[in-house]
């Protein structure tokens, strides 16, 4: 693949860093993380106004008609500010799937607000993922039952990203021994949350739904349960090439943080970063990094061109998880003592790092499920990429 950006996306990328370095600071971070929602709406509505928001949603509704690729760079910019604002739960769980396989009645309510930066979305796939983790289908905790001109939802989705400032939450469940995915309100009657917070601070409630009621134009690819494996399969691939985004971000700017400590931090009259020690545990985490950020575009490059990104992403989600964490924790280490003084930036990286490898799962989770996914592929005679 070429890994060179076309003039659409280093304009993207270069407003991308344009907003995020101009309104994002560890000031800012941190009054934001003091907030009961956590989430910086000045700086969302500011991204808005950029058409970032958008940017990946299709132009019929408002959007700029672009990929995973274009969502890619917005994401790690996200990452390298750290900044708390729910785009990877909006536009990778919630709004492409929607664009995708939604309903025109939907889209047409839901997507045009998304781009303006009026509506967030979420989904809870947790519950999903952990089971895809250990081998599973993929069965959801929710379960479903037909009921008039819709669905009626029980159960508990756990940890849904930002639910708490959702105005729509994706959620898949049981039925009639298939999966749907519906479009559920917050707000609607039997739908109720518990609060609960991640290792970096977000929120991410617990989502207990009782006796709900689900509209047939809010279910994605019509309410059809056979094309459930299909619909997550695909909801999949993109959250978890998103979260590897916003760890390429994450791990960059912890690397740059820690050479600037190292070279002006002076042990025994010489810079820190003069010692070999720390220079090769320094080099390390920058290979990491990039290794975690080739494969993230690999994933999304074959994502955006209908070309099967499944190992793609599987391989990009390893890395990123276990070279995201090891990169995030070598640099907290490098900081020595100020690397755990909360008043100081860097520990925000450690913390966000952390965060993302649990939720794209353990590295051996994830080398579990390639070794699945590699010895399925050639038990079936097919040839595996290298």
């Amino acid at each position: 693949m070429d890994f060179t950006f076309n003039e659409e996306q280093l304009a993207v990328r270069e407003a991308v860093e344009g907003i995020f370095s101009g309104l994002v600071t560890p000031d800012r971070v941190q009054e934001v993380e003091g907030t009961e929602d956590r989430f910086d709406r000045d700086l969302w509505a500011a991204m808005a106004k950029a058409d970032l928001l958008g940017l990946s949603l299709p132009e019929a509704f408002g959007g700029g008609g672009y990929g995973m690729v274009e969502l890619a760079l917005v994401l790690e910019g996200q990452g390298r500010a750290v900044a708390p604002v729910p785009l990877w739960a909006t536009m990778a769980l919630g709004a492409m799937p929607l664009a995708e396989f939604g309903s025109e009645a939907a889209k047409s309510a839901i997507l045009p607000r998304v781009a303006a930066g009026r509506t967030v979305l979420t989904a809870a796939l947790t519950d999903v993922a952990a089971d895809v983790a250990v081998g599973g289908p993929g069965n959801p905790a929710v379960t479903a039952t037909a009921g008039g001109d819709g669905i009626v939802l029980s159960g508990t989705a756990f940890a849904v990203p930002y639910a708490h400032v959702a105005d729509r939450v994706l959620v898949p469940a049981v039925l009639d021994e298939g999966v749907v995915v519906a479009v559920v309100d917050p707000s609607a009657a039997g739908v109720t949350m518990e609060r609960a917070l991640t290792t970096n601070r977000e929120v991410h409630p617990h989502l207990h739904l009782e006796g709900v009621v689900v509209a047939n134009d809010h279910l994605l690819a019509e309410g059809d349960p056979s094309r459930g494996p299909e619909v997550l399969a695909w909801m999949l691939e993109r959250a978890w090439t998103g979260l590897c985004a916003l760890q390429v971000g994450v791990t960059e700017a912890a690397v740059s943080q820690t050479a600037a400590y190292l070279n002006s931090r002076e042990q025994f009259g010489r810079p820190l970063s003069t010692f070999q020690g720390t220079m090769l545990r320094a080099a390390d985490a920058a290979i990491d990094t990039e290794s975690i950020r080739v494969t993230m575009w690999q994933a999304a490059w074959r994502l955006d061109n209908g070309l099967d990104a499944a190992l793609a992403v599987n391989v990009a989600s390893w890395f990123a998880s276990e070279a995201g964490q090891r990169a995030v924790f070598s640099t907290q280490h490098l900081h020595g003592g100020m690397g755990a003084d909360i008043s100081y930036p860097i520990h925000r990286y450690f913390l966000w790092g952390k965060q993302i490898e649990l939720m794209l799962g353990s590295p051996s989770a994830q080398l579990a499920r390639l070794g699945r996914q590699v010895t399925g592929e050639l038990q079936a005679g097919r040839s595996v990429p290298a």
